[in-house]
């Protein structure tokens, strides 16, 4: 299929290359007959990122989750590789960071989340160094591996989870009980101090899985401790700064010493959609959490971490709310209004990995419902979940969903 040249208009103008703008674009773009889609993404390289957590455990390198951005622009869409800077939704244009203006008939807005390193005062310059460590650094991700490889009889390992919404809310915890395995495999678990930190006051939002895993955090020794945030790192001295709130809403600091620092950083929407009117309170795009069109501007829908859902921020989601856009959206773009929407439950999908050939599969809708795939108790540790998340999903990932088949 010859990919069309660029103009200053399209029917279809997604922005973000990411899983969720290449999905949708994907799926587009398989009909029989496709609409016009261009697709707005800065970036060179394309990330599967779920598999940082076994990168940083030391089970796959970190190569294995990148691919050239190139590679996955699908057939008979338009690449343009520059950033959106700005929405102007009653002119249905985009402004962008090489001075571009492009208009579109209907948007799809799906840049994914924005890491705040710089919130958190002393991450981003000891990130790498000093026993910092985050999974959710593609340069950095190795780092965690190695830190974990140094921890020895006496130390202390901290885990933390910030007060923002994040992408895999499970991933905080991941590491953790890869971690404490990995001790346990080297004989000097029960002499090494493992913490994890969370301002929330629960293990897991969904109480069927808080059960299992509040059982694994037994098993291992692990201390879990609520009404704490991470605020502050004192890196050379390698210290770890908490706000601790009490049951009346009181708060005190708490300082810990560690050997080994894993920081979930602060995340919140992009900075160009928090400045936008396309944009909730909260700086997400505000879209109708069942039908994923835009509550103001009707020509306009999100998915995936940027959009004003309630639901889990996962790759899971994006597969359940790609097929509602794709839906929608060409009934829109047929009648101007979407006479039979579909609707999207909030499902999610959260692979806890709970040790080296071990997962719990949470999966769950709007109202912590559990919403299982298999017709088996997910609830429960399980090998054959754990190579679900190492063998077959990135490969429904690469040659399913990026491709509009899944």
């Amino acid at each position: 299929m010859q990919v069309p040249a660029f103009k200053d208009h399209y029917q279809v103008l997604v922005v973000g290359g990411g899983a969720a703008g290449l999905t949708v674009a994907a799926q587009l773009l398989n009909r029989e007959d496709p609409p016009e889609v261009a697709i707005i993404e800065p970036s060179d390289k394309h990330y599967y990122q779920p598999i940082w957590t076994l990168v940083g455990g030391g089970v796959v390198p970190r190569e294995e989750s990148e691919r050239d951005e190139a590679d996955y622009i699908p057939p008979g869409a338009v690449w343009i590789q520059d950033a959106v800077t700005a929405f102007d939704p009653e002119a249905g244009t985009v402004s962008t960071r090489d001075g571009r203006t492009v208009g579109y008939d209907v948007l799809v807005v799906a840049p994914g989340i924005q890491i705040d390193w710089n919130k958190l005062p002393g991450l981003a310059e000891n990130l790498g160094k000093n026993g910092v460590c985050s999974n959710y650094s593609y340069e950095h991700v190795e780092y965690t591996w190695k830190t974990m490889q140094r921890l020895k009889p006496g130390g202390r390992a901290l885990f933390t989870q910030p007060a923002t919404p994040i992408k895999c809310g499970g991933a905080p915890q991941k590491i953790m009980y890869l971690t404490a395995d990995h001790l346990r495999r080297r004989g000097i678990l029960n002499e090494v101090d493992v913490q994890f930190f969370t301002p929330g006051g629960v293990v897991f939002g969904v109480p069927e899985f808080a059960r299992t895993l509040e059982k694994v955090i037994e098993r291992y020794g692990i201390t879990f401790n609520l009404k704490h945030e991470l605020i502050e790192i004192r890196g050379d001295a390698r210290e770890a700064v908490f706000r601790v709130t009490d049951a009346e809403g009181g708060t005190e600091e708490k300082v810990l010493s560690f050997d080994m620092l894993h920081v979930t950083p602060p995340q919140s929407a992009p900075d160009f959609i928090k400045q936008s009117k396309l944009a909730n309170e909260a700086g997400w795009v505000d879209v109708d959490k069942y039908t994923l069109q835009h509550t103001r501007y009707p020509n306009v829908f999100a998915l995936g971490d940027a959009a004003g859902t309630p639901n889990a921020k996962t790759g899971a989601a994006v597969r359940k709310q790609a097929p509602v856009v794709v839906h929608n959206l060409l009934a829109y773009l047929r009648e101007q209004a979407i006479p039979d929407p579909k609707t999207y439950n909030g499902y999610a999908s959260c692979p806890l990995v709970t040790g080296y050939g071990k997962l719990v599969l949470a999966e769950f809708d709007y109202d912590n419902r559990p919403d299982p795939s298999f017709p088996f108790d997910t609830t429960q540790e399980r090998y054959s979940m754990y190579a679900l998340k190492r063998y077959a999903l990135p490969q429904m990932y690469w040659h399913g969903m990026l491709r509009g088949r899944a």
